[in-house]
């Protein structure tokens, strides 16, 4: 700037010689100095601007770190935003951890990943930040001390590996007996942080590399690859199969996981396998209901499965027309599952209190092996089921992880040879809100019934 206002002043004096040759000296210097003062004012005015403008940036450079401890502080979050709000969960977990804020081109559809916690989707929202919050996430176990079980963060959307009970479960020590005091996530699906490979505003990968014991003595060397990508408007139509009506807001995202033998043995029927396993955390209501499609041709006692903590009273659960209906109110402890040859590769729920439609889709093989994973080693081992649901409920003690529910898949063993060989499994969630016209639209065209069947399902 100081060098083009010499060249400036250059020319006014070259203009003041050429045309002022009817002035005098002493007139031809004043005219210059008025010019030069001129000039001067101008220069000032620029400085002072830009550094105006320094200071501002300066500030809300340093603002935008001020501003992110004041809106993390406990007392802050409530005045900004309330708690079921996606502002509040985001403001939140930014206190624990750099999370990965993945958005839609629109800016509404959000979802919220973290390294730090096991390569999580905690939550997503298909309104900003102002929306509601889709997923459970358990506050108070940031802060707690690390649990001898499970550190229950929450998160609508979690990799864990597979079995959980049975003579391959990595669940249990070995020859331990399969009862609750036994029972511990191992740490790298509960308390490791997993490692960013790739990340941008749609998508992000994570890695995962690590070693367990089975319940059988067998050490598997592992490697987990985890790709989490939101979903646009026109994907998420493709997938149920119609138009999503303007007066109802969506938020999609797809999960790629695929595990890898990195170990020096074979995993086969003898030494025990793995598997990938998917489940889906919610925060439960009076008027949930979790449905999960299944061929009626298969509708048999080894088809579904519902004792997995005892059976299920019969007010909390209905089979008809090839749907299974299950109450989601995390007021008692219960879990099911669906055979491979009986399931589909979709499932959902209806929570008609706040008026939100969740629907998962998944990878399904029908003929694979799949782990059972009932807390017992009584059973073949390879007689498994391929989807789940969980409703969160006091254990004995009267002490309650949640409450939450849960909609889970699992895919096949993982008959891997040593050194590379993987397998992959797709897991997909979508959330919906919006008017009941659009949502039942929806609901009839996935599952071909309607919401006033699956409200009155279970009354």
């Amino acid at each position: 700037m100081v060098a083009e206002t010499t060249i400036f002043y250059k020319n006014i004096i070259i203009c003041v010689e050429a045309f002022g040759q009817g002035l005098t000296a002493r007139q031809k210097f004043t005219i210059r100095i008025q010019f030069f003062i001129q000039i001067s004012l101008t220069m000032l005015e620029s400085i002072f601007r830009a550094s105006i403008i320094i200071v501002v940036v300066f500030v809300s450079c340093n603002g935008s770190t001020s501003e992110k401890s004041e809106d993390l502080d406990d007392s802050k979050l409530s005045d900004n935003f309330k708690m079921g709000q996606f502002g509040y969960d985001h403001q939140f977990l930014s206190k624990f951890d750099s999370i990965i804020l993945l958005t839609s081109r629109n800016g509404e559809a959000q979802v919220i990943v973290s390294s730090k916690y096991q390569g999580k989707v905690f939550t997503s929202t298909a309104e900003g930040n102002n929306g509601r919050s889709f997923g459970w996430i358990n506050y108070k176990a940031f802060t707690n001390s690390v649990d001898t079980h499970m550190n229950a963060y929450g998160g609508e959307n979690r990799l864990w590996l597979g079995p959980e009970g049975g003579p391959f479960s990595l669940y249990f020590p070995e020859g331990a007996d399969m009862s609750f005091d036994n029972w511990k996530v191992p740490a790298p699906i509960d308390t490791e942080p997993w490692s960013i490979n790739a990340v941008d505003s749609f998508s992000v990968h994570l890695q995962k590399n690590g070693t367990l014991k089975n319940y059988a003595g067998t050490t598997l060397q592992f490697a987990i690859n985890r790709d989490i990508r939101i979903l646009d408007l026109m994907e998420m139509e493709k997938l149920i199969g119609g138009e999503i009506a303007q007066d109802v807001h969506s938020v999609g995202y797809s999960t790629h996981n695929t595990i890898t033998n990195a170990g020096k043995n074979d995993w086969n029927e003898k030494s025990g396998t793995p598997c990938i396993w998917i489940l889906d955390m919610f925060p439960p209501t009076a008027e949930t209901t979790i449905i999960i499609p299944f061929k009626e041709s298969s509708a048999s006692s080894k088809a579904v499965t519902t004792n997995y903590f005892g059976d299920i009273p019969a007010d909390r659960i209905k089979m008809e027309h090839g749907m299974l209906f299950f109450k989601a109110d995390g007021k008692h402890r219960g879990k099911l599952g669906i055979a491979p040859s009986a399931a589909k590769n979709f499932a959902g729920s209806f929570d008609a209190k706040s008026n939100v439609l969740t629907i998962t889709f998944f990878t399904i093989d029908s003929t694979g092996k799949y782990l059972n994973q009932e807390w017992t080693t009584k059973k073949l081992p390879f007689s498994g089921d391929a989807v789940n649901a969980y409703n969160d409920g006091p254990l004995a003690n009267g002490n309650q992880l949640g409450p939450f529910y849960e909609i889970e898949s699992v895919a096949p063993a993982a008959f891997l040879k040593a050194g590379s060989s993987s397998v992959s499994h797709e897991h997909t969630v979508l959330h919906f809100t919006g008017s009941q016209m659009g949502l039942n639209d929806i609901v009839l065209k996935v599952f071909g019934i309607s919401l006033d069947q699956i409200e009155k399902a279970l009354k």
